[in-house]
């Protein structure tokens, strides 16, 4: 067995021949002339080793055939390291050499049934950059395509470019070195999802979906610092896998409201995390990552108020027989429009560039990133309840601050709320479950209440504003805001009464 080390990129086809200039790869030595591969990856008809991450491909090359067998990990920043058993194919599978006892007994029980299920066919360019000695990275350039027929006879396909960095000799921490450098002046974006993945997904016509925040799977007993970039890491592959789905080269709807609030979430996830281990940080880590995931995340803000706008405000009004038809038309027009082009901007502020620099370096950081002799002696749990109560004490004065029931300091409140949330979500499993789960379900339940309040308040802003920039929008201006009002005004006035047992109640801490 051998363990395959590598950091994958996705690029555009547009970006290769800047890719093949660049000097780091133009220096690099050359392995051989451009091969071209064909791949099938086998499974049992119910598709058992997907079931259990396994993955099993025979390679043709010229006249050379290969079995592979590789059993899937965590992959983040597009690192991933994986075990990976290759051996001469002569026309028959043969498991002899696997010496995971899981997977072995999984691959020999299934080995008569495995049946061809979907074929990736690219041509690779090899090169060997060593940029010191002891380090030695293989740079993989792959063009080509996914195919798949399924059951029903349909066809499908999709594209392969991508720049794979694998570890021959050295340090992962080696292979982001060298991303990250290359990336300062091609867009490049580290990929988490392997070609196999991607083979299953087409196969199973699954749609695209946004991705959500991991579960914390921190344990007690743990480095404080090691918690953090295993948390980190988690929000990382958020943020990633929502970036990748909204740039145009996927072919996703990227007018899709729930990636972008995903991809919003992962990076308010990833700064009050930030935040909550900051005393564990080096204090340049913490300001200096905050600062830059807080400038990112202004980029996509206008289109998920838009769409806020549109599904929660303007959807469920029935104006039929009493509101101006001309006017409410006009406004919906121009809320729609607005919508338009608050996705151009995130189109162009999405560009594969920017975020692939951003998550490589900040991969990279969170790899090297070390504690210190009092950190390390810290005892995970105690620092999650110090963390918590410190959270909990701040929310309290925003609570008193929020008295008069202001749309500004209701505002500052739910960021109190939304704080302490993440924080109960990110030591959960430090804790007893079922006392965390009410306690969670009582801050979403509170949450939920002043989002409305502030999503009503943002929308009247736009609306007055709609309304004093051109007059004929006046009457439906009104006849939204006056819709909302009995409900804003009653959860106004009972948000602070609801929110109470957070701040005073029993904690699971």
């Amino acid at each position: 067995m051998s363990q395959e080390i590598e950091l994958k990129l996705a690029l555009p086809k547009r970006a290769l021949a800047a890719l093949r200039r660049h000097p780091l790869v133009a220096s690099a030595e050359k392995l051989g002339n451009t091969v071209t591969l064909d791949n099938t990856y086998y499974d049992t008809p119910r598709l058992q080793l997907k079931a259990h991450k396994v993955a099993v491909r025979t390679r043709r090359q010229g006249r050379t055939w290969l079995q592979t067998v590789k059993c899937a990990a965590v992959s983040s920043g597009g690192l991933s390291q994986r075990p990976e058993w290759e051996q001469p194919y002569s026309g028959s599978f043969d498991f002899s050499q696997i010496d995971a006892p899981e997977a072995a007994k999984l691959l020999n029980r299934h080995a008569d049934t495995l049946v061809p299920v979907f074929t990736t066919r690219f041509r690779r360019e090899t090169r060997r950059l060593s940029p010191r000695e002891g380090t030695s990275i293989l740079l993989m350039i792959d063009t080509g395509e996914v195919l798949v027929t399924t059951p029903e006879g349909v066809a499908r396909q999709a594209p392969i470019c991508e720049l794979e960095l694998e570890l021959e000799q050295g340090e992962a921490d080696d292979l982001f070195a060298l991303a990250c450098e290359l990336a300062q002046t091609l867009p490049l974006m580290p990929a988490d999802v392997s070609k196999a993945e991607r083979g299953y997904r087409l196969f199973l016509g699954t749609p695209l979906s946004a991705a959500r925040a991991e579960a914390s799977d921190i344990q007690p007993g743990g480095n404080v610092v090691d918690a953090f970039r295993r948390l980190a890491f988690s929000c990382v592959r958020q943020w990633q896998a929502n970036a990748t789905a909204l740039l145009p080269d996927t072919g996703a709807d990227t007018a899709h409201a729930d990636f972008i609030h995903q991809l919003r979430v992962a990076q308010r996830r990833l700064r009050a995390l930030i935040k909550l281990f900051t005393p564990a940080l080096p204090a340049d880590f913490a300001g200096r990552w905050n600062a830059r995931l807080r400038e990112n995340a202004k980029r996509f803000g206008d289109a998920r108020d838009l769409d806020v706008l549109h599904h929660e405000l303007l959807a469920p009004i029935t104006p039929e027989g009493l509101a101006d038809d001309a006017s409410m038309a006009k406004l919906l027009q121009r809320a729609a429009q607005a919508r338009d082009a608050a996705y151009q901007t995130t189109e162009k502020a999405l560009d594969m560039a920017a975020q692939g620099r951003l998550l490589l370096e900040l991969s990279a950081e969170l790899l090297r990133l070390q504690g210190n002799n009092l950190v390390d002696a810290a005892d995970l749990r105690t620092f999650a309840r110090l963390r918590l109560a410190r959270l909990r004490k701040r929310a309290r004065r925003q609570f008193e601050t929020a008295s008069a029931l202001e749309p500004t300091q209701l505002h500052m409140l739910r960021i109190g709320f939304k704080q302490l949330r993440y924080g109960i979500e990110f030591f959960a499993p430090l804790f007893p479950a079922k006392a965390v789960a009410r306690y969670r379900e009582t801050l979403v339940e509170t949450l939920a209440t002043l989002g409305f309040l502030q999503d009503v308040d943002i929308a009247r802003e736009r609306l007055l504003g709609w309304a004093a920039a051109d007059t004929s929008l006046q009457p439906a201006a009104a006849f939204v805001l006056g819709w909302h009002a009995p409900r804003y005004a009653s959860l106004r006035h009972g948000v602070l009464q609801a929110g109470e047992p957070v701040l005073w109640g029993k904690t699971p801490w």
